[in-house]
């Protein structure tokens, strides 16, 4: 069931990244996989706006998504779920989740960024609809993500941003 996070959820969270990130060794990201994930107090930011939803599997949290506005559209921060939970929808139900909050805020769609060659990553947001944004397409404010994972060292890999309008 998918439901906003409780304060309470929020320590099950970086441990839930992790094991998420677990996958990106077999594509040759090993990085990926070792990066920090968010903290406890970075997540509660999310929580307590609202923001930040849960896939609860009978007390087990198996996967989240985070939400922000960005440029008039709503923008997928992160989501992650465990790979034994892998291929239910969760993920798609998810995006679905943040796309109805999306649209209850009159937000012209989706966006998020993405690695471009991963297969769970941008090739599955294609087949929800999203579509890759050129650098030109992009607001102020995507562009500054995009700038910051450059700085991170991201586009290591082709990463991109993507969109969906409004359903």
């Amino acid at each position: 069931m998918i439901r906003l996070a409780a304060p309470a959820d929020l320590s099950a969270l970086p441990d839930l990244e992790r094991a998420a990130g677990e996958p990106f060794r077999a594509v040759g990201m090993a990085e990926i996989a070792d990066d920090a994930p968010p903290s406890v107090e970075d997540l509660a930011v999310f929580q307590s706006a609202g923001r930040c939803w849960v896939w609860d599997d009978d007390g087990t949290i198996a996967a989240y998504v985070l939400a922000e506005e960005v440029d008039g559209f709503g923008h997928v921060e992160q989501v992650s779920l465990l790979p034994s939970h892998a291929r239910r929808g969760l993920g798609r139900a998810l995006i679905e989740t943040v796309g109805a909050w999306a649209a209850e805020r009159g937000l012209a769609g989706l966006t998020l960024t993405t690695f471009a060659d991963v297969p769970w990553n941008a090739p599955y947001y294609e087949r929800l609809g999203f579509r890759v944004l050129a650098d030109e397409e992009q607001g102020p404010a995507l562009r500054e993500i995009r700038r910051t994972e450059i700085a991170r060292g991201l586009d290591r890999w082709p990463r991109v941003a993507m969109v969906r309008p409004s359903l």
